[in-house]
């Protein structure tokens, strides 16, 4: 049988500061509803620190006194959202190995505790600390500039949560309160909208389940949950983002596109929407399109120097097509108009076909396809080639009269860049053949093919070495542990990366420049191992190999590497 706890007043009587007379009237004063604890203090009959001790004893929980000397040195306000800490008077003092360690000063608030544990997403360690004490470190650490939202912060506060409770059920779909200003809903979406931004998002998703709706970012190409949404707001706020990307927001059951653009700390952002129907409800997409991304400059794509150099020479050739592969989110859009921002000149002009054309540069003629009435990538590169242009950027490469048209413009004096999906760049080669251009036009017209992927960069900040990297990792990237000895580095996390130990990403490329055995192999139809076999010998560098170089400049990680490259490393 479980043994009971002891009383408070027990205890503080048994350690000498309360008596029994003075236990009574505590009691007493208690029978409105407050706390006896509250009580003896507001009585006189002991100070707030003895009745935290008391607590904390009764309820076996470890006391933090927040007055000793070099206590405030262990307390980390960065690690729960300022409106807890606020409104729940709690303090965060640690995080260990996924443990998040809260002072409290309420032990019978299990509501509380539940609520620490969901909002964070963490383990939770309770220690107790006296109210007061608590109360007056958060006054002093609140003076100044309120700090920047925290990734563990929920975006669904109590006022907004009371607020849809009272207005979405009284006609979401009519969307009362989805186009007043003053609605709680069009906060949030403003605050989802920006806060991506901020945190060097890629792209929002927002996915209805059975239960509530999920808010995920993709940061550094890894989705991350950010909150869970109660799912009585998923209407109004699915409404919501599609009023703002002027979609239909009565049609639930066909897919849908939009557009938002909105102000972002003095910067236009531009959103792209998708609306597809789920089982659960339409899962929202918003694609965040950020207009200085594709200005970053040739040497910050993560070129190494001599490919690099390479780069550079194949894109001021007078013709030729040259090729960018990778899977989508590869970073493909990125290095063409990073080639054209080089080329971009008076005495050039440049014309593209794109669908859809996703960032406006000065100076380049852009063509947005529109299928639906006619306009495909078909019909503007045939009037592209009456408009006399230098350089042609074709989208992509999606089929063989696309394809046949982009070879006729490289083989009467233009240069053409365009993209495909393929894993490698020899790939590439039996890709147009399969599609049905005829051999003898691909040997003659490619000029280079380019085949990248993005890779995380380990967090400049908190990156440390690695002194026992993984062998399974180095084995797989073809580097041994000798070679990796103190220079492998491993992630740590901190609040520069928000505890990731990654921040931003590079490419890493392999760069297939043709030369007469390829171009002969090509016209044979040769296989692709082949093809694959020829350009190394030629000097081609494997994207596994631009990864080593990487990994052994410290700048990722042999896993991170791995996981970017296993099928191309499985082709070798």
């Amino acid at each position: 049988m479980a043994r009971s706890r002891k009383k408070l007043g027990e205890i503080l009587i048994g350690w000498g500061v309360l008596t029994a007379d003075q236990a009574d009237k505590a009691t007493s004063a208690a029978k409105g509803g407050k706390r006896f604890g509250d009580a003896v203090v507001e009585l006189g009959f002991a100070k707030e620190d003895q009745v935290a001790k008391a607590l904390a004893h009764q309820f076996g929980m470890e006391y933090v006194d927040l007055s000793a000397a070099g206590a405030a040195d262990k307390i980390d306000m960065k690690l729960i959202p300022d409106d807890l800490i606020k409104k729940h008077t709690i303090l965060p003092l640690s995080k260990n190995n996924g443990t998040l360690t809260i002072a409290i000063s309420d032990p019978l608030n299990l509501e509380l505790q539940d609520m620490l544990r969901f909002r964070l997403n963490s383990n939770i360690e309770l220690k107790l600390a006296p109210k007061g004490q608590i109360r007056r470190y958060i006054d002093q650490s609140q003076q100044g500039t309120a700090r920047q939202f925290k990734q563990d912060e929920s975006l669904v506060t109590e006022s907004i949560d009371k607020s849809v409770d009272r207005s979405v059920d009284r006609s979401v779909d009519k969307s009362i309160d989805v186009v007043s200003e003053d609605s709680p809903i069009i906060k949030l979406c403003n605050r989802v909208l920006a806060e991506a931004v901020r945190m060097r998002a890629s792209d929002i998703h927002i996915e209805p389940m059975a239960e509530h709706v999920r808010l995920r970012y993709r940061i550094d190409g890894v989705c991350m949950e950010r909150d869970k949404l109660p799912k009585r707001m998923q209407n109004a706020f699915l409404s919501r983002i599609k009023l703002m990307a002027a979609m239909n927001i009565a049609e639930k059951r066909a897919p849908q596109d939009g557009r938002i653009k909105i102000d972002v700390d003095g910067v236009m952002i531009d959103y792209r929407v998708s609306a597809c129907p789920a089982y659960h409800g339409e899962s929202i997409v918003l694609r965040i399109l950020r207009p200085d991304s594709v200005r970053i400059g040739l040497v910050n794509l993560g070129f190494e120097q001599d490919s690099l150099g390479v780069f550079n020479k194949i894109i001021r050739r007078p013709n030729g097509i040259f090729l960018v592969t990778g899977p989508t989110g590869s970073g493909k859009t990125t290095t063409l108009y990073s080639a054209l921002d080089v080329l971009n000149r008076p005495d050039k002009k440049i014309i593209t076909a794109e669908d859809p054309v996703e960032y406006q540069f000065g100076g380049i003629n852009q063509c947005q396809v529109r299928e639906h009435i006619g306009l495909t990538f078909t019909a503007i590169l045939r009037s592209m080639l009456r408009q006399a242009p230098n350089i042609i950027l074709v989208g992509e490469i999606r089929d063989k009269e696309v394809a046949e048209i982009a070879i006729q413009a490289a083989l009467t004096g233009h240069l053409v860049f365009s993209t495909l999906h393929t894993n490698d760049a020899p790939s590439a080669i039996t890709r147009l053949v399969d599609i049905g251009i005829k051999p003898f036009l691909v040997a003659s017209s490619i000029q280079a093919v380019l085949a990248q992927r993005l890779i995380r960069i380990l967090c400049p900040k908190c990156k440390a070495i690695d002194e026992n990297p993984d062998p399974k990792y180095l084995r797989l990237i073809g580097l041994t542990p000798e070679q990796a000895a103190g220079k492998a580095m491993k992630p740590v996390g901190c609040d520069n990366c928000n505890g990731l130990g990654y921040r931003g990403r590079k490419g890493i490329y392999e760069m297939m420049v043709m030369n007469s055995t390829i171009r002969d192999l090509a016209f044979k139809v040769a296989p692709v191992t082949e093809i694959r076999r020829a350009a190394l010998e030629a000097g081609m560098r494997p994207l596994v190999g631009d990864g080593c170089i990487k990994v052994l400049n410290g700048m990722t990680t042999a896993d991170e590497i791995a996981r970017m490259t296993q099928a191309e490393i499985g082709n070798d």
